[in-house]
Parts: C-alpha cells; structure tokens; sequence
C-alpha cells in the first residue's frame, strides 16, 4: 500500500471515529429517528446521479432496513438511554463477530481458528462490560447497541449474498430506505419539536453533526473505503478499521471527559484484541 492511501486509510478510521463525538452533538437537537432521517437525506443525494444496482428492489429494502435503519435507529435510541459515545465506539464492533457467527449458522461457513478464537475473546471482553452495568451504562443502552449491531450483521449477509457490486451506488441506494420508517417513527412516537421545527431551530453543531454523519461519514467514508478495498487486497485495508474504536474513544475522553472503570477498560481491551486477531493476515494473529 502506497503511503498516500495509507493515509486515506487512516483518515477513513478518523472520520468514523470522530462521527461517534458527534452524534452525542447532533443527538441534542434531534431525536434518534430524526438524526436517522436527516444521516440518509444526506446520504442519499448521490443516488440522484448513480445508476441503482442490478439487484430486485426486495433485497434493496431489506438490506437497507437491516444494515443502516435498524443499525442507527437503535445506536441513536442507545444513545439516548445513556451509552457513552467512547463505548459506543467499541460495542459497535460486534458486527464482526454477529456476522461471522450469523454466516456459520445460516450460511454454513464454519469459522477458521482465528475467527473462533476472536470471537471468544471478544464475548470475554462483552461479559466484562456486562458487569460494569449501572448508573453510568444503563441496562437498556447496552443492550440496544448490541441489537443495533446484529441489525448491522444481518445486513452484511444480505450484501455477501448481493455478490460483487460497486459499493458507492449500493450505499447511496439503501440510503434512500431509512428516511421514511425513521420518519413514521418520529411522528408515531410524537416527537417535539417535530423535524421541520427542529431544524430550523438546531444549533449550527447539531446541523454540522447531521451533515457530517451524513456526508463525510457515510458518503465520503465508504466512498474510500471502496476505493481502498478495489485497489489492495482485504486483508491489506481491513486492520485499519482498528483504528476506528481508538479514534473514539479518545476523542470522547477529550470532548467529555470520559473516564470508565477499570473493568470497562478490560472488556474493551479484549474487543479490540479479539477483532484484532479476526482482522489482521493469519501471520501476525499465529503471532
């Protein structure tokens, strides 16, 4: 990999590190289906240009309602119960390990010894922040980012069984799906303000924090993350996701001031490890 896109690489786990800080931002403006609504709006727009997929407008819908409505609706929800942005950023990384459990249950894909040994590891590290559940990790919040991020694995199987497809159309095009069901939601659940209100009265950091979930994150995020993953091969970009749940929590320890106890610390340890040891090429995870 050349190092201007070991770069690029880098400055995509940035982006989505930092995107976590924000949705605290934009979560004060915005309820979580109305921040959802305003994400996809956003990162829709380039599906105007964009030729939809060849896949049955079917597996578009599902797709779009597992791997990016049901994913953010209930990040968002978890926020609001009172999930920690820097936490956020580890929990979410259970999509690897719901996935790979998900592809050799339905799929009969039987994990590879690394991929067994790191989801192991990884539930050690779940169990351990399990424990740490009280005044400042609600129950609830913990339990919605998990089903947040089975949503997000259920998605990954839907886009494994889409087959080979360019990746910027497909998500600009189940970006057009999360907008109207988030948007039921907000009215069913009696939002206040409602979503024209609340934009017109958001604070520029909560309209930045829409706009840059929407656009950097998701357009421009995946946008070179394709373009990475087109170029080298998976294994070449995919450790560089690591850097992602780092970026969080660090800037969620600079912007608020995070501090967890110390078991907390240990079970992210082990997500990090156990994602480590499924991410990185077999040579460094025998290692």
């Amino acid at each position: 990999m050349t190092p201007r896109d070991m770069m690029l690489a880098a400055l995509v786990s940035l982006i989505w590190g930092s995107a976590f800080v924000l949705i605290q931002f934009g979560l004060q403006d915005f309820s979580a289906p109305q921040l959802t609504v305003l994400r996809f709006v956003v990162a829709a727009v380039p599906a105007l240009f964009l030729p939809r997929p060849r896949i049955g407008w079917g597996v578009l819908i599902a797709t779009g309602l597992t791997l990016f409505t049901g994913q953010f609706l209930l990040l968002f929800f978890a926020y609001r119960a009172g999930l920690p942005p820097g936490l956020a950023s580890i929990a979410v990384q259970m999509h690897v390990f719901f996935t790979v459990a998900l592809a050799a249950l339905l799929l009969r894909e039987r994990p590879n010894a690394a991929q067994s040994l790191g989801m192991g590891i990884a539930f050690a590290g779940l169990v351990l922040i399990g424990l740490t559940v009280g005044r400042d990790l609600p129950l609830l919040a913990l339990v919605l980012v998990l089903a947040g991020t089975f949503s997000w694995a259920i998605g990954n199987l839907l886009v494994k069984r889409i087959g080979p497809t360019p990746v910027m159309p497909l998500m600009a095009w189940i970006s057009l799906v999360p907008p109207l069901p988030a948007l039921a939601m907000s009215l069913l659940l009696g939002d206040q303000p409602p979503l024209w209100t609340a934009v017109a009265q958001a604070s520029p950091l909560g309209l930045f924090s829409a706009l840059y979930v929407g656009l950097v994150a998701t357009t421009g995020g995946y946008g070179l993350w394709s373009y990475l993953l087109a170029r080298y091969p998976t294994a070449t970009v995919a450790p560089f996701a690591l850097l992602s749940p780092i970026t969080g929590v660090i800037a969620s320890a600079i912007v608020f001031g995070e501090r967890f106890p110390p078991l907390r610390y240990a079970g992210m340890a082990l997500i990090l490890l156990g994602l480590a040891v499924v991410l990185l090429p077999p040579r460094l995870s025998r290692r």
